[in-house]
Protein backbone atom coordinates (compact mmCIF):
# COMPACT_ATOMS: atom_id res chain seq x y z
CA UNK A 1 0.00 0.00 0.00
CA UNK A 2 1.08 3.51 -0.92
CA UNK A 3 0.58 6.48 1.77
CA UNK A 4 -2.30 8.12 1.72
CA UNK A 5 -1.03 12.10 1.79
CA UNK A 6 2.56 11.93 0.16
CA UNK A 7 3.75 15.31 -0.57
CA UNK A 8 6.76 15.25 -3.16
CA UNK A 9 8.41 18.81 -2.12
CA UNK A 10 8.23 17.78 1.67
CA UNK A 11 9.69 14.66 1.33
CA UNK A 12 12.10 16.68 -1.13
CA UNK A 13 13.41 18.73 1.83
CA UNK A 14 13.65 15.48 4.20
CA UNK A 15 15.53 13.72 2.22
CA UNK A 16 18.05 16.14 1.07
CA UNK A 17 20.33 16.32 3.90
CA UNK A 18 20.76 12.33 4.36
CA UNK A 19 21.03 12.25 0.17
CA UNK A 20 24.29 14.88 0.74
CA UNK A 21 25.80 12.64 3.49
CA UNK A 22 25.35 9.93 1.49
CA UNK A 23 26.88 11.36 -1.58
CA UNK A 24 30.03 12.62 0.49
CA UNK A 25 30.38 9.44 2.27
CA UNK A 26 31.20 7.99 -1.38
CA UNK A 27 33.02 10.73 -2.07
CA UNK A 28 35.11 10.22 0.86
CA UNK A 29 35.38 6.50 -0.18
CA UNK A 30 36.81 6.64 -3.58
CA UNK A 31 39.14 9.63 -2.33
CA UNK A 32 40.67 7.29 -0.08
CA UNK A 33 40.99 4.31 -2.41
CA UNK A 34 42.77 6.72 -4.52
CA UNK A 35 44.94 7.55 -2.07
CA UNK A 36 45.40 4.15 -1.29
CA UNK A 37 46.19 2.97 -5.03
CA UNK A 38 48.96 5.78 -5.16
CA UNK A 39 50.36 4.52 -2.04
CA UNK A 40 50.61 1.10 -3.33
CA UNK A 41 52.06 1.95 -6.48
CA UNK A 42 54.53 4.11 -5.22
CA UNK A 43 55.98 1.68 -2.48
CA UNK A 44 56.11 -1.43 -4.62
CA UNK A 45 58.65 -3.00 -5.22
CA UNK A 46 60.63 -3.40 -8.80
CA UNK A 47 60.36 -6.60 -10.60
CA UNK A 48 63.05 -8.37 -10.22
CA UNK A 49 65.09 -9.27 -13.73
CA UNK A 50 64.57 -6.58 -15.24
CA UNK A 51 67.61 -5.89 -16.30
CA UNK A 52 67.30 -9.02 -18.42
CA UNK A 53 65.18 -9.26 -21.42
CA UNK A 54 64.21 -12.19 -23.33
CA UNK A 55 64.44 -11.93 -27.35
CA UNK A 56 60.92 -13.03 -28.86
CA UNK A 57 63.23 -14.16 -32.19
CA UNK A 58 65.66 -16.55 -30.32
CA UNK A 59 64.14 -16.91 -26.81
CA UNK A 60 67.56 -15.88 -25.26
CA UNK A 61 67.85 -14.11 -22.53
CA UNK A 62 69.43 -10.38 -23.29
CA UNK A 63 71.31 -8.05 -21.07
CA UNK A 64 69.68 -4.22 -21.34
CA UNK A 65 72.06 -1.52 -20.89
Amino acid sequence: MSAPDTNIKTQEKRHRGPLIGMAAGVAFAVILLTGLLVWLSANADPPEGAAVQIDGRTGEAVAVE
